[in-house]
C-alpha cells in the first residue's frame, strides 16, 4: 500500500484529542512513540485493543515510549468511549490520548487507511495499523492488522525491545528473540571490532559454508 512506511518521517500534522490539541512533531519530543489507528468507536475488537494498551502503558513508560491513538470519531465520542474501555480494562486508566479524524485527513497522511472499510455514508475508514517512530520522527515498523483481528500486545512489546536494542547496539535478533536472548551481531562489524564493542564475548555458528557472518553475543 502506497504511503507512509518504513524509514519515512512522520509528517508534522496537527490534531484534536482527548488531550488537548496537539502538533505530531512537538508531542514525539526526543522520544519512542506507537501511533495506532483503530476502525471506529463503540467497537468490539477496538475496545479490547484499547483497554489491553492501557493495562501495558506502565510497560511502555519504562521503555521511554509515548501512546498515541487514533479514530475517526471526534472528541467527545472518544470521551464517552473511554469510559467503556476503562470500564472493561481490569481498572486500568486510559493515561494516552486519541486523535480525532472527523475529516479523514490524518488517516491518509499516516498511511491508516482501509482499502475496503466504508462507513454508513461510503467515507473510508482507518485500518487497524501501528507505527512504532524513533525519537528522530522516521518510522521504525509498522503493523497491519485486518479489522476481525486484534493486535496482540505482547509482540509489539517484544518488536519494541528489539528496535531498542539495534538502536543501542551494532545488532539484530533472530528469530522468536525474545529479552534475554542472544542476539546477532550485524554482518557490517567485523571480528575485531565485535572483540571491542562486546567484551563479553560472542561466539561464530559453524555454518557448511565455512563463512563466520552468523555470530551471537549478550546485550543489555
Amino acid at each position: 500500500m502506497p504511503g507512509l512506511t518504513i524509514g519515512d518521517k512522520v509528517p508534522n500534522i496537527e490534531a484534536d484529542t482527548t488531550a488537548g490539541r496537539i502538533r505530531l512533531h512537538d508531542f514525539i519530543g526526543d522520544s519512542w512513540t506507537i501511533v495506532f489507528s483503530h476502525p471506529a468507536d463503540f467497537t468490539p475488537v477496538c475496545t479490547t485493543e484499547l483497554a489491553k494498551m492501557a493495562a501495558y502503558a506502565e510497560e511502555f513508560k519504562k521503555r521511554g515510549v509515548k501512546l498515541l491513538g487514533l479514530s475517526c470519531d471526534d472528541v467527545e465520542s472518544h470521551k464517552e468511549w473511554i469510559k467503556d474501555v476503562e470500564s472493561f480494562s481490569g481498572g486500568h486508566k486510559v493515561t494516552y490520548p486519541i486523535m480525532a479524524d472527523p475529516k479523514r485527513e490524518i488517516i491518509k497522511e499516516l498511511n491508516m487507511v482501509d482499502p475496503d472499510e466504508k462507513d454508513s455514508n461510503g467515507r473510508p475508514m482507518p485500518s487497524r495499523a501501528l507505527h512504532i517512530v524513533g525519537p528522530n520522527k522516521v518510522v521504525k515498523l509498522s503493523f497491519l492488522y485486518p479489522a476481525t483481528t486484534g493486535r496482540n500486545m505482547d509482540e509489539v512489546i517484544r518488536v519494541l525491545d528489539s528496535l531498542q536494542r539495534a538502536a543501542k547496539h551494532k545488532v539484530a535478533t533472530p528469530a522468536d528473540w525474545k529479552p534475554g536472548d542472544k542476539v546477532v551481531i550485524s554482518p557490517s562489524v567485523s571480528d575485531e571490532e565485535a572483540k571491542k564493542m562486546f567484551p563479553q564475548g560472542f561466539e561464530t555458528a559453524k555454518l557448511p559454508s565455512g563463512k563466520g557472518y552468523l555470530r551471537f553475543t549478550h546485550v543489555d
